[in-house]
């Protein structure tokens, strides 16, 4: 049986009497694109920092590269890449110098480094730029640049926590084609967001919420095997005026904005449809529409999250 890239057995972080990660297992197999989907503050990053060896575990076991996260982080740190949320190289070098200087912390020799070097320029398409100083580069263009180092040594492992926070749509889509690339050329991608779009360019995700994973599966396993009830998905001019009005007919559990429109909760969609149009009738709102739609991750994620919060217990607070 292959070595997963990752693999973590109940794995604990406290800080004091907050439980920030709380017994969290599951395995990553080597060249998966594996995504962690949680609001802020879920313990995301948390667990990131200690897969990277940055954080020592209060509880549980597991293995990076199959290296003890609780005795060998120094061997880690030496097989994977890691790229914090915020752009943690330095603006007043220029590209060219920022990548030289990572290919000294990675000890990359001469001849390899000039190598490597032009494939990460070429790789993030910053050939052109090579002199620019950093600190006058978009944020889309930095984040390229800070894969592009953090990939220098062709680490097997890349650990990427929240890379395009703040980036807009096109930077973001840009940056996920470039880990598509590396993915494809063997890597192991271990990427964090709270982007639901996001989500849906992994292979498998977990789902975590209030530091325990709630859930694990391929996008499409989540969004057609987890949840029992229906969507239906309500079209209308300025939905935001009829949303109480919708949420409080007969048969719907849930009722929230989705892009341009509503989305419905209901165990019953044929008769929530009836009484849409007999409402929009009453309303006399002309041009409104509805149907039944699959759930999107962001459905799926509410509703589990409203199962958890049910049955959960309060983790303890945070004391600074």
């Amino acid at each position: 049986m292959t070595t997963p890239a990752v693999s973590l057995d109940r794995l604990v972080k406290r800080f004091g009497d907050f439980t920030a990660v709380d017994g969290i297992s599951l395995d990553v197999p080597a060249g998966e694109i594996f995504g962690f989907l949680g609001p802020n503050g879920a313990g995301k990053s948390t667990t990131i920092r200690m897969l990277c060896g940055l954080l020592l575990p209060s509880g549980g076991s597991g293995t990076v590269a199959g290296f003890d996260i609780n005795r060998e982080s120094e061997k880690i740190k030496e097989h994977i890449g890691y790229m914090s949320q915020k752009f943690s190289l330095y603006d007043d070098l220029t590209v060219e110098e920022n990548i030289d200087f990572f290919g000294g912390i990675y000890r990359i020799p001469g001849a390899r480094l000039k190598e490597r070097k032009s494939w990460a320029l070429d790789m993030a398409e910053l050939t052109d730029l090579r002199r620019a100083v950093t600190g006058t580069l978009p944020g889309g263009v930095k984040q390229r640049l800070s894969l592009g180092c953090a990939v220098l040594h062709e680490p097997p492992i890349l650990f990427l926590d929240e890379p395009t926070s703040g980036v807009d749509p096109i930077s973001r889509r840009k940056f996920w084609n470039l880990i598509y690339q590396l993915s494809a050329g063997g890597s192991t991608v271990f990427v964090t967001t709270h982007y639901m779009e996001e989500a849906e360019y992994c292979d498998r995700l977990g789902l975590i919420y209030r530091g325990a994973l709630i859930a694990l599966g391929t996008p499409s396993q989540l969004k057609h095997g987890l949840i029992s009830d229906r969507i239906v998905e309500v079209k209308c001019g300025e939905p935001q005026l009829v949303l109480d009005q919708l949420g409080a007919l007969p048969g719907v559990s849930d009722v929230a904005l989705f892009g341009q429109g509503l989305h419905l909760t209901t165990a019953e969609p044929e008769a929530l449809m009836a009484r849409l149009e007999r409402t929009f009738a009453e309303l006399k709102i002309n041009g409104a529409s509805w149907e039944e739609v699959e759930p999107s991750l962001e459905d799926v994620f509410v509703s589990l999250i409203e199962s958890h919060e049910k049955s959960a217990s309060p983790r303890g607070e945070f004391k600074s």
